[in-house]
Formats: structure tokens, sequence, C-alpha cells
């Protein structure tokens, strides 16, 4: 099984009043989002499902990833892809989807840091906004695997 940890794209704080789980990308994130929907065709990664994050920002980010994959109708919505999100919970979203070897996590920070750390036996690593990795899972048993690469934005977007 291949998973895809996608980080949603450049969401603005400081310009934003409304409540954290309204904050949208910004105009330039979803201009970005866009290029690395483009690259993200590029590496053919032969998605069977995309799991997004219901916060505004990963769901844009999602959304932007599916329709330039005509993927649309493989994109779920996932509550528990919001904070909170870590390896039990991944465990349980996959057990839900048996027929999925290639899925796109959208999602959030620290949480896909910590359980790709915890997937691959340890380390720090970070997903900046609009990274993406590639975790291929060598134990379904007991949820570990390898980090095979982490794309970072900049990579991304071109």
């Amino acid at each position: 099984m291949r998973l895809y940890f996608l980080r949603h794209g450049q969401a603005d704080r400081s310009k934003w009043s409304g409540s954290d789980f309204e904050r949208p990308l910004t105009k330039r994130g979803k201009l970005l989002m866009a290029q690395t929907a483009d690259t993200i065709a590029d590496l053919n990664l032969k998605l069977d499902l995309i799991l997004t994050s219901p916060l505004v920002r990963a769901l844009q980010t999602a959304e932007i990833v599916a329709r330039n994959l005509r993927l649309s109708d493989r994109l779920v919505v996932d509550t528990r892809l919001g904070p909170g999100f870590d390896t039990d919970v991944l465990a349980d979203m996959l057990l839900e989807h048996p027929g999925a070897n290639s899925v796109l996590l959208v999602g959030h920070e620290p949480d896909f840091s910590y359980t790709i750390s915890d997937l691959t036996g340890g380390g720090r690593l970070v997903v900046k906004k609009g990274s993406l990795a590639r975790i291929d899972i060598t134990a379904a048993a007991v949820l570990a695997g390898e980090l095979v690469w982490l794309i970072p934005p900049k990579a991304l977007a071109r």
C-alpha cells in the first residue's frame, strides 16, 4: 500500500477573522495548489482514493487536486483528518476502504509529521504547506512503513 500525505496549501491567519475551521486558501494558495496538482498528475500516482479533512483549506486543496486528476468521484471528506489525526485514526480509516492500495490524505500539521514519524519508526520531519510525502506500508498488520520521499512545495508548484 502507498500512502501520500499532502498538506493543505497556503491559508493566511493574519487576515482571517473567522473560525479556524472556515479559514480558506489564499488566492496565491489556490494558484500554487493548481500548479502542485499538475505536478501530482505528472507523477501518475494511480490513486484509488483521496481522503480529506473537512477544514475548508484542506477541502479546497483536495478539490483542486481531485478535479485536476479527474478523481472527484473518489474524494471523501473524513472528519478524523482534522486536528487530532494520528496513526490509530489512520488505521481505522484504512480499514473502511479495504480495496484502496494508493491513498492520498489531505490534512494538517503537526499531525502529519507526527503520523509519518510514527509510521516510519521515528525521526523528526516537517510537512510544510503544500508538501507531498510518500510512505510505502511494509507491514500492514502493525501499520509500519518507510518514507520514500518528501517533496517540498517549491518543487511541486513549478
